[in-house]
């Protein structure tokens, strides 16, 4: 079979444009991060400001040691970002990326 122009040009344009294995390994760990009800409860809980591990876990009906765990695994993705204040740490959304993939992710499911 042989490639037509137009497809020949569509299979060179898809290698300029695919990005390396490394980082398709990398958006694809991140994505999985996404995989959890849980994580995302957490996400959205913390979406308009900083909160204790405490009141993480109230607002979303989890205990304390599982949503610390969940956060490990938020900050090892780089979607929460913590802070101390005095004996409490306070965690938040990393940035405004996270909130655009929730609210994209949100906008696709809702369509």
């Amino acid at each position: 079979m042989t490639l037509s122009e137009s497809d020949r040009e569509t299979v060179e344009n898809y290698d300029e444009c695919m990005p390396d294995e490394e980082m398709l390994y990398d958006l694809a760990d991140l994505f999985k991060v996404f995989s959890d009800t849980t994580r995302i409860k957490i996400l959205y809980a913390i979406m308009p400001g900083e909160l204790r591990v405490a009141d993480i876990a109230e607002a979303i009906g989890a205990t304390q040691s599982a949503v610390s765990h969940q956060l490990r695994i938020l900050k090892a993705a780089r979607l929460v970002r913590f802070q101390r204040d005095g004996k409490n740490v306070l965690y938040s959304l990393a940035d405004d990326h996270v909130y655009t993939v929730l609210a994209q992710g949100m906008n696709h499911i809702c369509e």
